[in-house]
């Protein structure tokens, strides 16, 4: 991703992305789900991405984004939010390019999307069409670990599922210690997108199985991230979406309830069905790791990276479903210490398509009583003007 971005236009497309460690794992509430809104009914002049709900609609504009390595202001005018709908010589190319590779899936590949916009373009805005011979000679860069993969038969002596995740829970306090926490509340720093390099005082509430909030400081208002356990929401503050608050849908929800779920990771084996191991070896920041894989309930495959050595978890990577191709998204999980007898992380870095975002706890309480109000649908704030 290009640096020097304009903050305003970073923020409006990353805007969805970024409530990733703040909603819940549905767990039998009543509560009817929310209907999301669609993208048409918030944004002026779509065409081509029609039908798509708010989040999606965002995220799929990540997906160009991560593809082109381009940012917002580089295809839309950004002086104001109605300056985003009005048409752009590279808008009207996009729309042409993806109504291109969607007939290429459709004429070769049965409506199988085979081949996305990242197929071409790699991270560039104009795709290559000359081999390199300094990539072909050359020494090739190292693997990456989020793309490990199952090939053929899984690697000989490799543990089972079961036995690292029963690992990780011991490394944690074990089962009886993490099934007493049942709440707890951080205060801390962010950084992120939205920050334009600066910390800001951050709030995390979480209370079990499947309820959290993060409440974020900024200087355009506070950045509500909310779940009830059914339904996950987003405030806007310090972005020019047109809207004070818009509720999350499909993968993008599923996704957040898990991160939810994993506040309390006495559940984890129920948070995802379909486990397997034995992948190739790969490290993480110079530690091996056991990968373990599991299916979320739209059978989105998840990976989670433990430390060999410690049993703890150091890495989560799953993906979105976008109008155009799969996001994904990478959590880290370091600084590990002790709240009531188990073990919880105090650094939480999380990575997507268009940017990072960095929670630091400077302190952490388990079992604190809180407000249920915490978890309810925010209010918002008044959106920016056009």
């Amino acid at each position: 991703m290009k640096r020097g971005l304009n903050s305003r236009s970073v923020s409006m497309l990353q805007a969805v992305a970024g409530c990733l460690l703040v909603v819940a794992l549905a767990n039998g509430q009543t509560a009817p789900q929310e209907k999301p809104q669609m993208a048409e009914e918030v944004f002026k002049n779509i065409q081509v991405l029609r039908g798509l709900t708010v989040d999606q609609f965002m995220g799929t504009m990540g997906f160009i984004a991560a593809a082109l390595s381009m940012n917002c202001s580089e295809c839309h005018h950004t002086g104001s939010a109605a300056e985003y709908a009005e048409d752009t010589p590279r808008k009207q190319t996009a729309r042409k390019m993806i109504l291109m590779v969607n007939a290429l899936n459709k004429s070769n590949f049965g409506g199988q999307r085979e081949v996305t916009c990242y197929s071409c373009h790699r991270s560039d805005a104009r795709p290559k069409i000359t081999p390199s011979l300094a990539e072909q000679y050359g020494t090739p860069p190292p693997d990456d670990p989020n793309e490990v993969e199952i090939s053929g038969t899984p690697a000989a002596g490799a543990p089972s599922a079961d036995q690292v995740l029963n690992k990780y829970i011991q490394a944690l306090g074990g089962a009886q210690r993490l099934a007493s926490v049942t709440s707890f509340a951080g205060k801390g720093t962010y950084e992120g997108f939205d920050t334009e390099g600066d910390k800001f005082p951050v709030e995390v509430y979480a209370r079990a199985p499947n309820e959290r909030t993060t409440i974020v400081h900024l200087r355009a208002g506070d950045n509500i991230r909310t779940c009830d356990g059914r339904n996950a929401w987003n405030t806007s503050a310090g972005t020019l979406l047109p809207i004070p608050v818009f509720s999350l849908s499909g993968g993008d929800l599923e996704g957040a309830k898990m991160d939810a779920g994993l506040s309390f990771p006495g559940q984890i084996k129920q948070l995802l069905k379909d486990w397997r191991t034995g992948f190739p070896s790969t490290t993480i920041d110079d530690k091996d790791v056991d990968v373990v894989q599991g299916s979320s309930p739209d059978n989105t495959p998840v990976k989670f990276y433990f430390d060999k050595k410690s049993g703890l978890l150091l890495r989560q990577v799953r993906y979105t479903d976008t109008a155009l191709g799969l996001n994904p998204t990478q959590i880290d999980y370091d600084d590990y210490r002790d709240v009531s007898g188990v073990k919880m992380p105090f650094r939480l870095t999380t990575t997507w398509t268009d940017g990072r975002s960095t929670i630091v706890f400077s302190e952490l309480r388990a079992n604190v009583s809180i407000d249920a109000a915490k978890f309810s649908k925010p209010a918002g704030n008044t959106p920016q003007k056009p």
